[in-house]
C-alpha cells in the first residue's frame, strides 16, 4: 500500500503539478531526486522517504509509471503539463504570489526570497496555486504578494515557467509585502 500511495503522490508531482512542489523539471521531464526527496520531506507522511524507496517502488510497479536513472526521475507519461518549465526571460504580470510557511517569514523579510536549494524562485500566477504550494509546509500558510513590475523594473530578472509559474533568482523583501 505504501508503495501505491508513493506512486500517486509521485505521479502527481511529476505528471500534474511540479509547481506545488517546486519542482524545476528539464525539456524531457526529468528533475533531480535530490529535489523530489526535498519536496516530499516537507510532509510527515514521506518524511523518512529516500531514493532507495523510489527504486523499490518503481521495481514493484506493474505499471512502469516512472523512472530513474543517473541522479534524476520522469514520469513516463499522462502528463497534463507542458513538460518544460522553459527558462525564458520574460516580462512578468504585474503582480505574483508566493506561499509560503509562517516560520520563514522573519528570514524573508530580512533576505527576500531565495531558491534556497533550488535554481530559481518559484512564484506564482494566482493565489490558489501559491497557496497549494504552500499548504506543502504549513497549514495555514503565508500568501506574498510580489510587486513584479516594480521588481522587473528595477532590473530583477523573470523567466517564464508555464501558464502557473514563473521564475525569479532572487526577489529582494522590499518587492515583497503579505497578503
Amino acid at each position: 500500500m505504501k508503495d501505491m500511495d508513493l506512486s500517486r503522490e509521485i505521479s502527481y508531482a511529476l505528471r500534474h503539478a511540479p509547481w506545488e512542489y517546486e519542482l524545476e523539471m528539464d525539456e524531457e521531464g526529468w528533475v533531480p531526486v535530490e529535489q523530489l526527496l526535498d519536496a516530499l520531506h516537507r510532509t510527515v507522511k514521506w518524511s523518512n522517504i529516500c531514493e532507495a524507496d523510489l527504486k523499490e517502488m518503481i521495481e514493484k510497479s506493474e505499471k512502469k509509471r516512472h523512472e530513474l536513472a543517473d541522479g534524476r526521475i520522469r514520469a513516463f507519461y499522462g502528463h497534463s503539463i507542458p513538460m518544460k518549465i522553459l527558462k525564458e526571460e520574460k516580462v512578468p504580470p504585474d503582480v505574483l504570489y508566493h506561499g509560503t510557511a509562517r516560520r520563514f517569514l522573519e528570514s524573508i523579510n530580512e533576505n527576500g526570497l531565495l531558491p534556497q536549494s533550488r535554481q530559481y524562485v518559484h512564484l506564482s500566477q494566482d493565489i490558489e496555486t501559491a497557496e497549494n504550494v504552500g499548504m506543502r509546509h504549513d497549514d495555514k500558510p503565508c500568501i506574498l504578494i510580489i510587486d513584479a513590475k516594480m521588481a522587473w523594473n528595477d532590473g530583477i530578472k523573470f523567466y517564464f515557467g508555464n501558464e502557473k509559474v514563473w521564475l525569479a533568482d532572487k526577489i529582494p523583501s522590499r518587492y515583497i509585502r503579505k497578503m
